[in-house]
């Protein structure tokens, strides 16, 4: 079985495309990415070895460009699916293509219609991007979470996520989170609730995101907080000295006030320690959050694509499975009347819930319905 993944630009479109490669490969089926030369598709894949064959082509996104940008990035997506369909016609044989959407999935899913080769779409958001509302319906199957009409309505999420899972029984530990570019809003809203949460015995988890970090840190250590920074941020540091800082493994770092980190590729064991998050919306973020069983307050990014990140945060609102709030909306008051919310079990339950919105069989069950469609 000859398989080509495609998509990405973001984390969250490229954690599901490799989720899908992982089950692929297990599968012993010979894997080839096509993506593009921005985002992080190389940082993903590029070095990846159960690959067969990866392709970065010159493409940009369309969304949100006015104008010549506009025409700049069609005519380079143009170019770019002249390139993959001579990629397709010389990879002879392939059973079908799977794109997990983003502006790197468009040559080659417009290149799977025009030599009809079987096209499989996984669709992150509850509000279906601009691409694949053109792809839909030349698709094979198109799998999305939130979509009644889909054939399986989970989302692929690593199995780290279920491993760490556990039942949230009382709100000790918080997390500021932006993914991994940081979010200043929420930066922001860590940083004033700083001195009530250290008041109220609490402690803080906060990815800041590389921007903003040295800012970040600097405004912690200036309120006389001890903060710990994961080891494999400590480049981050930029020569900063304090005797407030205490740099270490993540299981060493249980004493300090504030855990501060960039990046961490242990986001499933910070997720463990962590009884409430404050976050973005995204699709990967999210889902994550389910597996893990950690309730959250989703502020979503209000520039993304379509608003997307809103109608995600909204999927689990309206189940009573999490909260939102809009990003000129966010002040103090509103975390504390949630974690007031959560008092008298409310919050074991909706852990409890959360899970069950995943399946860790989730990348199997689509690989088996994907081949059982295509025989």
């Amino acid at each position: 079985m000859k398989v080509v993944i495609t998509g990405g630009g973001t984390g969250g479109h490229l954690s599901v495309a490799k989720a899908f490669l992982e089950e692929f490969y297990k599968r012993e089926f010979e894997c080839i990415f096509i993506g593009s030369i921005n985002g992080q598709d190389r940082a993903y894949f590029e070095t990846d070895s159960r690959l067969k064959q990866k392709y970065f082509l010159k493409t940009f996104g369309v969304v949100n460009k006015k104008g010549l940008g506009k025409l700049q990035s069609l005519w380079q997506q143009f170019k770019a699916l002249q390139s993959a369909l001579k990629i397709l016609k010389e990879q002879k044989g392939v059973d079908f293509i799977l794109s997990v959407g983003g502006y790197s999935a468009a040559p080659a899913a417009f290149g799977a219609i025009l030599l009809r080769i079987p096209l499989i779409i996984h669709e992150q958001n509850a509000q279906i991007g601009r691409l694949n509302k053109i792809l839909k319906p030349y698709a094979k199957i198109f799998f999305s979470s939130y979509l009644q009409s889909s054939p399986l309505r989970f989302y692929p999420v690593n199995q780290a996520f279920f491993t760490q899972r556990r039942v949230r029984k009382e709100v000790k530990n918080l997390l500021f989170m932006g993914g991994s570019q940081g979010a200043r809003a929420i930066n922001h809203f860590a940083l004033a609730l700083a001195e009530e949460i250290r008041q109220k015995k609490l402690r803080i988890y906060h990815q800041c995101g590389q921007t903003d970090f040295t800012h970040t840190l600097q405004e912690y250590l200036s309120l006389d907080f001890k903060v710990g920074v994961l080891q494999e941020n400590s480049d981050s540091l930029e020569n900063i000295e304090s005797q407030n800082i205490q740099i270490g493994e993540l299981k060493e770092l249980d004493n300090v006030d504030v855990l501060l980190f960039s990046f961490s590729k242990q986001m499933p064991e910070i997720l463990r320690k962590c009884d409430f998050a404050i976050c973005r919306a995204g699709a990967s973020s999210l889902w994550e959050l389910c597996a893990n069983g950690l309730p959250a307050l989703f502020v979503p990014y209000p520039y993304a694509a379509g608003n997307h990140q809103y109608h995600n945060a909204k999927f689990l609102e309206e189940k009573g499975l999490g909260f939102l709030c809009l990003e000129q909306d966010l002040f103090c008051e509103v975390l504390w009347d949630i974690l007031k919310l959560l008092q008298n079990d409310r919050i074991s339950q909706i852990s409890q819930d959360l899970q069950k919105e995943c399946s860790q069989q989730a990348v199997c069950q689509m690989s088996d319905y994907i081949l059982s469609h295509l025989h």
